[in-house]
């Protein structure tokens, strides 16, 4: 072990605490005091630390994901006013959303909006998100008497080679071993073969790949708005509730909740032409993103599939438009 490297893993599960609870509290007032002491550190040091560890900022860090929920928001819930997405999204007034926006984006959130939701008719238009006759929202199967019980099956057909299987269904709470990695990672399949390896180290030792262990990924930024640099990705296993955690290895929950579940089955160079195809799904579903967390879970080992491919599940959490 490196000198120092035991203690750098400590700041890194704090340093990650933290995170998890400004996302999980986007919405409302987040001072340094609080922070600092999910943090365990001193107020006085925890913005120097955070800074040096994240490379920016604490208030440019809450700002910036702030803005970036708002962009994606104002774009996913199309009935909902801009008052309602800046206010959802943390910000004390409308006018303090505005300026904020506008000095990110360049545009006003409105001409946020249209621009998007010109560019996706444009997509619609040109054929790409293509589906069956008689497919849409209405293609109910109903499997209980409650909503959260209901089910929708659909099979996308998009220009691309990917075909995905679409249900929307209530996942429960699910505990979590991660590590996180913060930077680019699109296209990185070196990066996640030494993340989920770290990530199997840890767990082999203390029982918890027995059986079928369920590894996931979780993404928490949306690559149209946030800038590679600050990309979040979380690789998870799921653990039994109350798993002790250490060092860099944080504990989080994946909330429970109505979620589209698209099944697939993928090369290893498919996954963002999977995500949207994914995305081309939602206009005519009767759904609409909702807050939380996008996340990836995997199914079989690709090195045992016949045709080498990864058997993949994608997962959004939804609401009913």
């Amino acid at each position: 072990m490196k000198p120092g490297s035991a203690s750098r893993r400590e700041y890194v599960a704090r340093i990650n605490r933290v995170i998890d609870h400004i996302e999980a509290h986007l919405a409302e007032e987040l001072p340094l005091e609080r922070l600092a002491k999910v943090a365990c550190f001193s107020p006085y040091h925890f913005h120097r630390i955070f800074t040096a560890m994240m490379g920016e900022s604490l208030h440019r860090f809450i700002r910036r994901l702030r803005l970036e929920r708002a962009a994606t928001q104002l774009v996913a819930n199309p009935r909902t006013t801009v008052h309602e997405v800046a206010a959802k999204s943390g910000f004390s007034s409308p006018a303090t959303f505005a300026r904020a926006f506008k000095d990110a984006f360049g545009v006003s959130a409105s001409a946020w909006r249209r621009a998007q939701e010109r560019e996706r008719a444009q997509l619609r238009k040109n054929g790409q998100a293509k589906r069956k006759d008689g497919e849409g929202a209405g293609a109910w199967k109903a499997q209980g008497e409650t909503e959260a019980e209901r089910r929708l099956t659909m099979t996308l057909k998009p220009t691309s080679s990917v075909p995905l299987d679409i249900r929307v269904e209530n996942l429960a709470e699910r505990p979590l071993a991660y590590l996180r990695h913060i930077g680019p990672y699109q296209g990185d399949g070196e990066l996640f073969a030494t993340l989920f390896g770290r990530l199997a180290q840890w767990a082999g030792p203390r029982g918890l790949l027995g059986g079928a262990p369920e590894f996931v990924s979780v993404y928490h930024d949306n690559p149209e708005v946030t800038d590679p640099a600050n990309y979040r990705v979380t690789i998870g296993l799921i653990v039994p509730e109350g798993t002790p955690v250490e060092d860099e290895v944080g504990s989080m929950a994946l909330p429970a909740g109505p979620h589209a579940v698209a099944h697939c089955e993928l090369d290893v160079d498919q996954y963002k032409e999977a995500w949207e195809a994914f995305g081309a799904w939602f206009p005519e579903s009767g759904y609409q993103p909702a807050d939380g967390l996008a996340f990836e879970r995997y199914l079989n080992d690709p090195k045992q599939h016949p045709e080498g491919k990864h058997v993949v599940e994608l997962c959004m959490p939804v609401q009913p438009l």
